[in-house]
């Protein structure tokens, strides 16, 4: 599949010159660059699903009563 986006001429040459440092392509360095986005958002939505459900059921622990007077302030 193709994409074609489009990027400013700064960010552009930053890639080209990354792309020369790694031995990659400009294409390459985008493509590997959107596929750890991508991974990254994967794994921060997985742990968010668990975290909600261990949240609640900490909160659940905690009791309903009026702060310290060191804790109000």
């Amino acid at each position: 599949m193709s994409v074609s986006v489009s990027v400013s001429e700064e960010l552009y040459q930053k890639a080209v010159e990354i792309a020369k440092a790694q031995h990659l392509s400009v294409d390459e360095l985008f493509a590997s660059a959107f596929v750890e986005h991508v991974a990254a958002c994967e794994r921060l939505q997985q742990r968010a699903r668990g975290s909600h459900e261990k949240l609640l059921a900490v909160l659940d622990e905690v009791p309903d009563v009026e702060p310290e007077e060191l804790d109000r302030q």
